[in-house]
């Protein structure tokens, strides 16, 4: 008896370790990728309905690369976490940056791009001149600097409304470095701050570089131009990247592979140059 109960408690410890390994090897056969559709040139929405953009182009190759089965689907960014935690998809591709802040409750990727966060006004506007034009700081690296940069554009903020896109890091910085001197609007997508911005709602706004060369260019926004110094690391994010859920640590793996062949075989260039105008590879 004593032999058997001994026998039948191996087994069944044995059943309990084989269990437990399998569900830390989880095998991945189809994802399931959010994007917002409306930030281009990461992710964009065409006429018939279908995605498109940086993103887009970028996840089908990584997709591939994994060698899994990807479908790729709209959700608004300011519900993006929540909806991911709650198992609505498996992964997000959004512009979104891995900070501090977001990292608390979700995992990511090695990065897959970094533009800095940028201003846009209207040409013609007190603020066209704003100092320090094309000049970049890094709040990781030279934070004292970054942090200086942004004293001297308070004087001439002073009193102005700044656009922004809910729940992105540019809400985090204008709150961190210029919340002394602009009043803030914040906005579900970056084309509602576009369109206040034109009919001269808000002063400036604030938003990825990447996206802003791109808004720019768009019908009815040839009075905007892109002004003052450009913003990145520290509380902005090391770039772009995948976010994921903390308990699939092997989608992680996946994707931080297929970065990295991204990477190495010219991918990352080839994409961000087609649709920034520029290499976005992180370095």
């Amino acid at each position: 008896m004593k032999i058997s109960t001994i026998a039948t408690a191996l087994a069944v410890a044995a059943s309990l370790l084989t269990g437990a390994a399998g569900a830390e090897d989880k095998t991945w056969t189809k994802i399931t990728i959010a994007t917002e559709g409306a930030f281009p040139p990461y992710n964009l929405t065409k006429p018939d309905g279908t995605l498109d953009g940086y993103e887009i182009e970028l996840a089908h190759y990584l997709c591939a690369h994994m060698k899994v089965e990807c479908t790729i689907v709209p959700q608004a960014f300011d519900g993006m976490i929540p909806a991911l935690d709650a198992g609505k998809f498996d992964a997000i591709m959004a512009g979104m940056s891995a900070t501090e802040k977001r990292k608390e409750a979700i995992d990511f990727s090695i990065s897959y791009g970094s533009t800095g966060q940028a201003f846009a006004t209207l040409k013609g506007s007190d603020l066209e001149n704003l100092p320090l034009k094309g000049e970049l700081f890094s709040l990781a690296t030279n934070e004292a600097g970054a942090r200086k940069a942004a004293e001297d554009l308070k004087p001439l903020l002073e009193g102005k409304t700044i656009g922004v896109q809910t729940a992105l890091i540019a809400v985090r910085f204008v709150d961190e470095y210029l919340k002394d001197a602009v009043a803030v609007r914040e906005y579900k997508t970056t084309e509602q701050h576009d369109l206040d911005l034109v009919a001269g709602r808000v002063d400036l706004v604030m938003a990825s570089m990447g996206y802003l060369m791109t808004a720019v260019e768009k019908p009815g926004n040839a009075d905007m131009a892109i002004v003052g110094p450009r913003f990145q690391g520290g509380m902005l994010g090391a770039g772009s990247s995948v976010g994921l859920r903390k308990s699939d640590p092997e989608l992680k793996a996946l994707f931080d592979d297929a970065i990295t062949a991204a990477k190495a075989d010219g991918t990352i260039k080839r994409l961000s140059e087609k649709w920034f105008g520029f290499d976005l590879t992180p370095q």
